[in-house]
């Protein structure tokens, strides 16, 4: 059987220390911060479109499933958390379109390559790039959301609802149920703690 011969002339060191590899073949880098991916995220300036436009534009173009959108708020959820980050105007637009493309692509069928998301998000391919990865590591590449989390953040937005904080468009059943639940149903009652 044979090796696997690495062309090390067409590797990008780049992808190597993003990786947290000093260099091909030389193990991790005690250099680098995890802090610097968070900061990855804050732009110099904020955006001059609105969040609300923003996600309607993502809405528009990205193609994704309803799923895919509640997916990314968990996601989003759990990288603040787990960084300790805080949306401010200068991140908020660079972390939903990077935890929408990640979304998209772990539970959608069919979707776009980051050149495309990049185009709608309004930055670099090579910055999407940089993003994902920093927003995966961020999140320790735990992707998975099981159903009770999932079920519990389609509750906790239809509570938000019901409560009167006004979401533009109706969140569809995400495919758990035929149909919302009533204000009584006590699948709905637990909240999620933040």
């Amino acid at each position: 059987m044979g090796t696997l011969a690495i062309d090390t002339e067409c590797v990008d060191s780049d992808i190597y220390r993003a990786l947290g590899f000093k260099e091909l073949g030389k193990g991790v880098s005690e250099t680098v911060n995890f802090k610097d991916n968070v900061a990855m995220f804050h732009g110099l300036r904020a955006p001059t479109i609105s969040i609300q436009h923003y996600i309607d534009r993502i809405f528009k173009y990205a193609g994704c499933s309803p799923s895919c959108f509640l997916v990314a708020y968990i996601y989003v959820d759990r990288f603040v958390q787990q960084t300790d980050v805080h949306l401010t105007s200068l991140n908020v637009h660079r972390l939903l379109i990077t935890s929408v493309l990640v979304a998209a692509k772990f539970i959608d069928d069919a979707f776009f390559n980051n050149a495309y998301y990049a185009r709608v998000g309004g930055v670099s391919t090579a910055e999407l790039n940089r993003l994902e990865m920093s927003f995966l590591f961020g999140l320790d590449f735990r992707l998975q959301v099981t159903v009770n989390t999932f079920q519990g953040y389609c509750c906790q937005l239809q509570k938000e609802c019901w409560e009167g904080n006004q979401i533009e468009r109706p969140i569809r059943a995400c495919g758990i149920k035929d149909s919302w639940p009533s204000k009584s149903d006590t699948q709905c009652a637990p909240t999620i703690s933040r």
